[in-house]
């Protein structure tokens, strides 16, 4: 009889379905932002980055395990990404991330934050050697020289995003017109970068180390 009941157990787990990976739901907001996890979770977390902010970069790469790979993963945790950009180098991080869409923007952005050191100084090399002619050109000509130079674009190129999906993204004005409004928005509410909201409240912290527990509290598991 034991041994029916083992094998009946057995047989009952190796039926069970794999656990849901909530990493790939990912959707365009009303309010145009990004927001991966499950639409359902009890812990919805809003993050304000900007690409060009050390902190904000330090944030991606301690919270991934726990937050992404454990809670959002499980379901437990919806995170919302906002822009709160504060240079033009941020502007073209921005545009450039978003153009990947929302499905591909966690991939996209997490190489933008590695590489952070690099293509903002190769960037800011290029503008100043070159800023009487960057000045001159239209706003979205600026956001696709500095995407080009800095090597943002090859960053996008590298992570799926095709040189000719960024072009067609880039040819019109309504990501950084987005972007700016999101920004703006986002200034009216927190202090500085990296800036948090958990289930609609602001909370203090600018790390991962502070906002664990409040995350833990607010029910993640």
């Amino acid at each position: 009889m034991r041994i029916l009941f083992v094998l009946a157990a057995l047989f009952t787990l190796a039926a069970a379905p794999p656990a849901r990976d909530w990493r790939t739901t990912a959707v365009t907001t009303p309010s145009g932002s990004f927001a991966i996890g499950n639409p359902a979770a009890p812990v919805k977390l809003v993050e304000y980055l900007s690409f060009t902010c050390p902190h904000c970069g330090h944030f991606v790469a301690e919270s991934k395990t726990a937050l992404h790979d454990g809670w959002v993963r499980n379901g437990s945790v919806r995170v919302e990404t906002r822009a709160a950009m504060r240079d033009a180098y941020d502007v073209a991080a921005w545009t450039v991330a978003r153009c990947a869409g929302p499905a591909r923007f966690d991939r996209l952005s997490r190489a933008i934050f590695a590489q952070q050191d690099v293509w903002t100084t190769r960037g800011s090399t290029w503008a100043q050697a070159n800023l009487a002619k960057l000045k001159a050109m239209p706003e979205r000509a600026q956001v696709r020289a500095i995407a080009d130079n800095s090597g943002l674009s090859a960053i996008a190129a590298r992570t799926g995003l095709t040189p000719a999906a960024l072009t067609a993204c880039l040819a019109t004005d309504v990501q950084r017109k987005q972007l700016m409004a999101m920004t703006d928005a986002a200034f009216a509410k927190i202090p500085g970068t990296p800036g948090f909201e958990i289930n609609g409240a602001l909370v203090e912290g600018f790390d991962w180390a502070t906002l664990e527990p409040q995350l833990r509290a607010a029910g993640a598991r």
